[in-house]
C-alpha cells in the first residue's frame, strides 16, 4: 500500500480521533492563554478608539520561543512526534471548527450588552458584537494571532518531521519552506507591537469572521505547500531554482516587513529618517517617504511575493499549493479597496492630495 494512503487512512474521522484532537486544541489554546497571562512582556498603550485606549502586554516573542524550545525538547527526547499534527490533520481541522463556532457563540451571548453591538444575530455573530473582549486581562483578538501563528508554525514543522520519519531525509524544497516560514512567524512576533495599529484591532468586531479566520482559515490553510510537500512527486529543485525562490522571499520579505516598519516608525515620529533623508509627509499626517512615496499599499504587494514564494518550493506539480497565493491576491486586493474608502472619509481631500502624489496602490507603473 502506497504510503500516501497509510497516512490517509492515519487520519480517519472516527469518533476517537475527533475526541484525540479536540482535547490537543484545547491543550494547545489553554496553554498559550496561560502563558500570555505569566510570561513577562512590555505593556503599550493601542490608539485611542471611542476616546479610549487599551494596553496591550507584548509577550507574543517569548510565548512563540517557548513554545518552540518545549516541542524541540518533546521531539527529541521523544516525548511527543509532530508528526502527529500531520497524521491528525483533518481531524483537528474539524475540532478546530467546532472550537471556532463555540467560540463565536460564547462571545456573541457576553456581547449581548455591549454598546458597540451589531443588529440582529446574524451580523451580530458574523462581525461580532464586542469591539475589544478581554478574559483575566487578555484582549481576545490580540490573543488569538498567538494560536494562529504558532500553530500554523507547528503544522510546517510537522510536515518536515512526518517527511524525514517517513523518506529518512528532507528534500531542498521542504528545507527552504521551513526556514521562510520559520522566519515568518518569528518576524511577526517580533513585530507584535505593530499589530496594535492594524485595521483589525482598531475597528473591527471580534465574532466569527475574525474567530474563524485565526483559529481554522490561518493554520490548516495557510500551510497548504508544506502539506504538498511531505510526499511531493516530481523532480528535485534544482540549485537555480531554490536561488529564485530565495530572492523572490528575500524582496517580499524586504518590501512587507520594510513598508510597515517605516509607516510605524513615522507614527511614533513624524521626524524619524526613512532611507537617509527626513521623512516627508502631507500636513504631518501621511507619509510620502520611502515604500510610501512610491505605492500606497506595497505591504501587501510584498505579503504576496512571500507566499509565493512558499508555492514556488513545490514546483508546478499542482496547481493546489497555488491556491494560496492566488486566493491572498484576491484577499489582499479587496482590503486595498477597503482601506481606500476608509482612508478617504478619514481625511478628506488630503486623501485626493496622497493619491495624485502617489497614483499606484499595490503594484507601480501598472496598478
Amino acid at each position: 500500500m502506497p504510503l500516501s494512503e497509510e497516512r490517509l487512512i492515519s487520519t480517519a474521522l472516527s469518533a476517537g480521533a475527533l475526541v484525540e484532537a479536540a482535547a490537543l486544541l484545547l491543550v494547545f489554546a489553554g496553554a498559550l492563554f496561560l502563558g500570555s497571562l505569566v510570561l513577562p512582556g512590555t505593556r503599550i498603550e493601542g490608539p485611542q478608539v471611542d476616546g479610549k485606549s487599551r494596553a496591550y502586554k507584548l509577550n507574543g516573542l517569548a510565548l512563540f520561543l517557548a513554545t518552540v524550545i518545549v516541542v524541540f525538547l518533546a521531539q527529541v527526547y521523544g516525548w511527543f512526534s509532530l508528526s502527529a499534527l500531520h497524521d491528525r490533520f483533518f481531524a483537528l481541522f474539524v475540532a478546530a471548527n467546532v472550537f471556532s463556532f463555540a467560540l463565536s457563540g460564547l462571545l456573541y451571548r457576553r456581547g449581548a450588552g455591549a454598546q458597540e453591538a451589531a443588529p440582529g444575530f446574524w451580523e451580530g455573530f458574523f462581525y461580532g458584537r464586542e469591539l475589544s473582549p478581554a478574559w483575566c486581562g487578555v484582549d481576545l483578538k490580540m490573543f488569538s494571532y498567538r494560536p494562529s501563528l504558532i500553530g500554523l508554525a507547528l503544522f510546517n514543522a510537522s510536515f518536515a518531521v512526518a517527511q524525514y520519519e517517513t523518506y529518512g531525509e528532507l528534500t531542498l524544497a521542504m528545507a527552504l519552506y521551513q526556514v521562510f516560514t520559520f522566519l515568518y512567524v518569528l518576524n511577526y512576533f517580533q513585530f507584535e507591537y505593530g499589530m496594535v495599529h492594524t485595521w483589525d484591532l482598531i475597528s473591527e468586531r471580534f465574532g466569527w469572521m475574525l474567530v474563524w479566520g485565526d483559529y481554522v482559515l490561518v493554520p490548516f490553510f495557510y500551510c497548504l505547500a508544506g502539506w504538498w510537500l511531505v510526499d511531493a512527486p516530481g523532480q528535485p529543485l534544482s540549485p537555480m531554482a531554490a536561488g529564485a525562490i530565495v530572492l523572490l522571499f528575500s524582496f517580499g520579505f524586504w518590501l512587507f516587513r520594510g513598508a510597515n516598519e517605516q509607516k510605524h516608525r513615522f507614527k511614533r515620529d513624524p521626524g524619524v529618517t526613512i532611507w537617509g533623508q527626513p521623512a516627508r509627509s502631507l500636513d504631518g499626517r501621511l507619509l510620502v517617504s520611502g515604500f510610501w512615496g512610491i505605492g500606497r499599499h506595497l505591504n501587501y504587494t510584498g505579503e504576496i511575493c512571500i507566499y509565493l514564494s512558499f508555492a514556488a518550493t513545490t514546483g508546478f506539480a499542482s496547481w493546489v499549493p497555488w491556491l494560496l497565493p492566488a486566493w491572498l491576491a484576491c484577499l489582499l486586493w479587496h482590503r486595498s479597496r477597503r482601506d481606500e474608502r476608509r482612508c478617504r472619509a478619514k481625511y478628506g481631500e488630503l486623501w485626493w492630495r496622497y493619491k495624485q502624489r502617489v497614483p499606484y496602490s499595490m503594484l507601480p507603473y501598472v496598478y
